[in-house]
Formats: structure tokens, C-alpha cells, sequence
């Protein structure tokens, strides 16, 4: 049996009903749009627990995802969406590719989150679009679009607030969604929520708990995917 989809950090499965996939985290992690690579024992097992605890609260608190249930270790059962070829990034803080492209100085607050698009294709490594890229690609309506900021923005609040309370400050992070297969009028935040597409700065500290950690050899990458999953864990088992 072969996954109907492979990417740089997970396969997807089909099962018995043909409304929901299996979604496998993999061990594997890239940077640089896939120039460098490695594999961490335990990153596949990591990811999926922060995940899963994540899309479990972010559904309690009202925000429909494609999360139905955790199956096991590396494995969640999930709605079958299609995703959309728009991924949405917002900033807290400066960081990253942003500080590359303007000059300013990694750690600067923003008065407002920013919100970017980038265009979802790893052959193009996945390059910044704005709404009128969006709208001649025909890669979302006008209204979809507002749906997408709205939604990122609401899950920035929500997640901004639960990560300042176990001591980590949500610096910038990237969202994907799809549109539900059994509905396709709805619109619903998919892919994964993890280290791996958030950066997460200890509150006290400033030591980075995210792939950062790999991106620039810092080392101790899996510990600091732990040590976010503890206080995860600690925070949404009270």
C-alpha cells in the first residue's frame, strides 16, 4: 500500500471511509526548502502529540479544523480536505525570512500581527504572493481570502494567549487549510500546528524551542520539542 501523499514531514493514507485520511508524521526534518536534511528519532512521535493537543483545544475553543481523532503515536485520523495552494503566515515578532528580506533586527515586536501569503509549491520554494497574485492564479476567492486572514488572525489570539501561559512567546507560525471533501463550501485550518512551522521563544529565557534549533545547529533539537510538549500538556490537563 503506497500514501497518496508524501511530504517533507508527513504521508497521508487512505482508509475505509472515503471522507477521512490517515496523516502520518514522519522523523524526517528539512530546512532551507529541503536543502538541508536529517532525521530525529522521535520528531514524528513529537510533533503529532503537540499537534494533536493543539487542534483538540483550537476545536474546543471554536475554530474547525480537519482533526477527528489521534490514533496512535505518529498517526491522526483526519477529514479529507483539498488544500488550498495559499499558505498563511502571520508575525508577532520579527524573525526569520523577514529580517533576510528588510533588514530589521531579529525580535522586534509588531504593533499589529502581519499577515503573508506565499504560494504553496516546493518546486517555486514557496514564494510570497499578495491578493491580486491570488486572484489571477484563481487560487482563492475574494471571500476566501478574508476568511483566511479572519481565521489566522483568531488563531494567533488563541494560541498566542495559551502559549504566553506555559512561558512561550508565539513569535511567527505558518497555517494551511482545505476545503472539506464531504463540503466543499467549507473551509476548514488542516496540515499540523507544531515546532516545526512555529517559532517559539522561551518568555524568560529567549532560547528558541523550535526548529530554529536545527536550522541553525544549535543542537538539542528534540529536547526542546519535549520540553514544549510538557508544557503543553501540563497547561491543557489542568
Amino acid at each position: 500500500m503506497q500514501p497518496i501523499y508524501e511530504g517533507k514531514a508527513k504521508r497521508l493514507w487512505e482508509t475505509e471511509d472515503p471522507t477521512t485520511l490517515r496523516m502520518e508524521f514522519k522523523n524526517d526534518a528539512t530546512a532551507f526548502n529541503g536543502e538541508k536534511k536529517a532525521s530525529f528519532e522521535n520528531k514524528g512521535r513529537l510533533n503529532n502529540a503537540i499537534s494533536t493537543l493543539i487542534y483538540q483545544y483550537l476545536e474546543k475553543v471554536g475554530v474547525p479544523t480537519h482533526f477527528v481523532r489521534q490514533i496512535d503515536e505518529t498517526n491522526v485520523e483526519v477529514k479529507r480536505v483539498e488544500i488550498l495552494m495559499v499558505e498563511v503566515i502571520v508575525r508577532n515578532i520579527s524573525a526569520g525570512s523577514f529580517c533576510k528580506r528588510t533588514g530589521m533586527e531579529e525580535g522586534k515586536a509588531f504593533e499589529t500581527p502581519i499577515i503573508e501569503f506565499s504560494y504553496k509549491s516546493d518546486e517555486l520554494g514557496d514564494p510570497l504572493i499578495n491578493d491580486d497574485y491570488i486572484r489571477e492564479m484563481k487560487l482563492a476567492s475574494v471571500s476566501d481570502l478574508e476568511f483566511l486572514r479572519e481565521s489566522a488572525l483568531k488563531v494567533n489570539g488563541i494560541l498566542s494567549e495559551l502559549f504566553s501561559e506555559v512561558g512561550l512567546k508565539l513569535v511567527d507560525f505558518k497555517l494551511e487549510f482545505g476545503r472539506l471533501a464531504s463540503d466543499p463550501s467549507r473551509i476548514v485550518l488542516a496540515d499540523e500546528i507544531s515546532p516545526d512551522g512555529c517559532r517559539l521563544w522561551d518568555l524568560k529565557t529567549g532560547e528558541k524551542m523550535d526548529k530554529d534549533r536545527f536550522r541553525r545547529d544549535l543542537g538539542n533539537v528534540m529536547e526542546a520539542y519535549e520540553e514544549v510538549l510538557g508544557r503543553l500538556k501540563a497547561r491543557l490537563s489542568a
